[in-house]
């Protein structure tokens, strides 16, 4: 079965069905995201301008309905079966903390790294990228520093437990990239972080 599917905000899946569907012959349904969210789509047929922005309905693009309507689980997983397991993997962001002024994980965020390494082994090999963060304590020079010898340690971690990457980018935002807003000189232990992007 033809199909192709956009992915975003929103999850749409094409469908184009042989004779003997209960629904429409082509049709789009709108499904939703992983995050639990749902955007919404503009459908242009010969019979006007659809909006759907509820998950699970669906319009024909056939010509015959600008209406939308539901299509049950069933049906999506008949239609869109080969669609859905061919998705490639979302990205997964994790965050690991530090003690400041240093390039040593908090005790939980030690735990935590064990997560990180699951995941890297379940994906397979994966572009990975690592992100240094600091607060805002000390000048920003250093802290672009420090960010780069947080990443740094992470990404020799990685080598130490024998990760195979596509990709490995380490990179500091030192105190440019805040996760919660302060003032200069302001101690945040959220901020003093890395963020790992596996994709």
């Amino acid at each position: 079965m033809p199909f192709s599917f956009l992915r975003g905000l929103t999850l749409v899946l094409l469908a184009l069905c042989a004779t003997g569907c209960a629904t429409p012959k082509s049709y789009v349904v709108l499904m939703e995201s992983p995050d639990g969210t749902t955007g919404a789509i503009v459908v242009e047929t010969a019979n006007g301008t659809t909006r759907v922005d509820k998950k699970m309905d669906a319009v024909a693009l056939d010509g015959k309905s600008a209406k939308t309507f539901a299509v049950e689980p069933p049906r999506i997983e008949q239609d869109f079966s080969a669609a859905l397991k061919a998705q490639p993997a979302l990205p997964i962001t994790f965050r690991l903390y530090f003690e400041t002024g240093t390039a040593n994980l908090t005790k939980a965020s030690k735990a935590d790294f064990q997560n990180v390494l699951t995941t890297l082994r379940e994906r397979g090999p994966s572009a990975v990228s690592v992100i240094g963060h600091t607060d805002t304590e000390g000048k920003s020079k250093w802290n672009e520093q420090i960010g780069l010898k947080r990443a740094t340690a992470i990404a020799e971690m990685f080598k130490k437990e024998g990760i195979k990457v596509i990709e490995l980018v380490v990179t500091s935002h030192g105190e440019s990239n805040l996760l919660v807003k302060t003032p200069d000189d302001t101690p945040e232990p959220r901020n003093r972080r890395v963020e790992i992007i596996v994709r």
